[in-house]
């Protein structure tokens, strides 16, 4: 029984990877078939050539007053001034951030309804702004621009390793009684997931509503089509965002990288780890895993509870009423054990307000002797990179962890052509000898620290759909402070290798920046 289960699993991985690829062939030959189209059109008909060059000039000034970075402009617009035909065709296939319209509009609707279930905790800011100014404005900056709530009455626990937060997180969802949904951009159908199928399984049986919903992209090579008929046969309802279609569309480039699972609107966990064996060390493809988690308990996870929510509700087009999500929102007591500040956000890529990146930079402007970050890529905008370059510049002592072993080695080397720039500002850059790490964390003075799912690079920060946690006043912090001590340990510094680099190799580097934003 178990070999046979063995075939069907690599048959399912076989069958997710043709589907992927499949789609990737078909959305390549839909460029080119437009491409060839818009060709012989220009070929037979000179005049329109004028007016693609018209377009095309047209478009380059509506990326130019795009309210982003430049180095999210210049690749586009250097591509389609040299190759208007071709730029042209694939930016409105791959590059416009703007989502289709009817997602939009299940947004906005989903938005209208759900989010005004977000407790009013101002006088939470105002209360940590009297102890400590600069960290409650980075706390306000959340609450005043993305309307995140912060909290005062909930306890945090963090996990260095992502096994032992896998294994906490199975004994409380054995606890459930009323009801659990878990968000994750991968799910792999192996060991690690079967452990926590068996329990949902065994709670849905026993009446407590379950809810699992994971990314297409991120899972399609780890599961198989029939995957939602399983889960659902089991009375887990599923649902899967944004599926990949043979008909390409710009919101295919939007994917949901968040990670979360929400237990009874009691507790919740988040960090960086999907539900597939790599991330356990079950399996070994890039060395020794590093991820870490937290866990929440008392009312902050109320907004945990939204944010699933509204992701869950806005894949389909439904009539939603907001008293039918009342009984998700228990009516608990909580008295917290420590006297922290707590705020959940998310970042999406339906507006131009860049949450994830921001918070990094208000990280590194309000430091004041140290700040440390782990990420597994590292391709970030001019505006970040200079944040982490001024914050070294006035003494800070500034250190980014990133990967000894990558698992993408185009994206490993666009993360070291970065290195140069911040090494001779003064940033201390590590690599984490063992293998690959997957954390996306950061700690600063002791004081305030974040943790969630938000890599430092441009899918991150400006095309997935994310979420974070920052913190202040918990003992988690003193927790993450003691990983990074941990992690040095561990890890390369290769700070001096880049501080002084040929001509030729900044040049290399420099390319590879510049064509880092439409990787």
């Amino acid at each position: 029984m178990k070999s046979t289960r063995t075939v069907e699993e690599k048959s399912e991985v076989r069958n997710g990877v043709f589907r992927f690829l499949f789609v990737g062939i078909a959305a390549i030959i839909q460029i080119g078939w437009v491409a060839f189209l818009l060709s012989y059109v220009v070929e037979k008909y000179p005049i329109a050539v004028v007016v693609m060059d018209f377009f095309a000039l047209a478009v380059v000034i509506a990326i130019y007053s795009r309210h982003v970075n430049s180095a999210m402009k210049m690749p586009w617009i250097m591509l389609i001034l040299s190759f208007p035909l071709l730029g042209l065709v694939f930016y409105l296939e791959v590059g416009m951030s703007g989502a289709h319209k009817a997602m939009e509009r299940r947004f906005s609707r989903c938005k209208e309804v759900i989010e005004p279930l977000f407790p009013d905790r101002h006088e939470v800011v105002d209360k940590l702004c009297e102890q400590n100014l600069t960290v409650g404005n980075q706390f306000r900056y959340l609450q005043n621009i993305a309307g995140f709530p912060a909290y005062d009455n909930s306890d945090v626990e963090f996990f260095a390793e992502a096994s032992d937060a896998f294994e906490r997180q199975k004994e409380e969802l054995r606890k459930a009684e009323h009801f659990i949904f878990m968000e994750y951009f991968a799910i792999e159908d192996a060991e690690a997931f079967a452990g926590v199928h068996e329990i949902l399984k065994e709670r849905a049986a026993a009446g407590v509503e379950v809810r699992l919903f994971y990314d297409d992209v991120g899972s399609i090579s780890f599961i198989n089509t029939d995957f939602v008929d399983r889960m659902e046969a089991d009375g887990i309802h599923c649902r899967v965002f944004n599926q990949l279609f043979l008909l390409f569309n710009m919101f295919m480039n939007h994917r949901d990288h968040r990670k979360m699972t929400i237990i009874d609107g009691k507790v919740a966990f988040t960090g960086g780890y999907n539900l597939a064996n790599e991330y356990f060390n079950i399996t070994h493809p890039f060395g020794q895993w590093k991820d870490t988690g937290v866990m929440i308990h008392g009312d902050a996870v109320q907004s945990f509870t939204i944010m699933f929510l509204e992701m869950w509700n806005a894949i389909r087009s439904e009539r939603l009423d907001e008293a039918s999500f009342q009984n998700y929102f228990p009516k608990v007591e909580y008295e917290s054990k420590e006297k922290g500040y707590f705020l959940p956000y998310w970042d999406s890529p339906m507006d131009e307000e860049r949450i994830g990146e921001n918070v990094y930079m208000n990280v590194l402007n309000g430091a004041e002797r140290y700040a440390y970050f782990t990420t597994p890529y590292l391709i970030i905008t001019d505006e970040l990179s200079q944040a982490f370059a001024l914050a070294a510049k006035r003494g800070v002592d500034v250190r980014i962890i990133t990967p000894g072993i990558p698992d993408k080695k185009l994206i490993f080397l666009m993360t070291r052509s970065f290195y140069g720039q911040l090494a001779e500002a003064g940033v201390r850059i590590f690599e984490y000898s063992p293998g690959f790490i997957h954390a996306k964390q950061s700690v600063s003075d002791d004081r305030v620290a974040t943790c969630g799912t938000i890599n430092m690079d441009y899918r991150s920060l400006y095309h997935h759909f994310e979420m974070g946690t920052l913190m202040h006043g918990f003992k988690a912090i003193d927790d993450m402070k003691q990983d990074f001590d941990n992690l040095f340990e561990q890890c390369e510094e290769i700070t001096e290798k880049y501080r002084n680099i040929s001509t030729v190799r900044r040049i290399v580097q420099l390319i590879l920046r510049l064509i880092s934003p439409l990787a």
